[in-house]
């Protein structure tokens, strides 16, 4: 079963730093895109950074400067290291990747793949 598999989160203070992992546990499939998402009590969940195979980064605007998104090609993973932490980061957050299977005897199919999510919490 392809799952992707996410580490990290938990409780922090305000100013402090977390770091998240995610890899897919499958080389089967060309990743497009991976990224992070992030749904608040609420609310909706919420784009925060994305990384495509070219190493591209986008960030949503509250997390700018704050957060770095980066990847391991070779081991299927993404990373997002997140500093200077705030409240209102405070969210479930989710590992996605878009990802394509390519095969001789069938048309390319994209799959994307969500995270089970992680807890991040910044006490204030």
């Amino acid at each position: 079963q392809v799952r992707l598999v996410e580490s990290g989160g938990g409780l922090v203070q305000a100013g402090g730093s977390l770091s998240l992992s995610c890899a897919l546990s499958t080389n089967i499939f060309t990743i497009n895109a991976m990224g992070w998402y992030r749904q608040a009590p609420g609310k909706q969940r919420e784009l925060v950074a994305t990384i495509t195979s070219a190493g591209s980064t986008n960030y949503a605007d509250s997390v700018k400067g704050r957060f770095t998104i980066s990847r391991d090609v070779a081991k299927n993973a993404v990373y997002l290291q997140m500093n200077s932490l705030k409240p209102e980061d405070t969210a479930v957050y989710y590992c996605n990747a878009d990802t394509t299977y390519y095969s001789d005897y069938v048309d390319p199919v994209e799959y994307v793949y969500w995270g089970q999510g992680t807890q991040v919490t910044v006490s204030s």
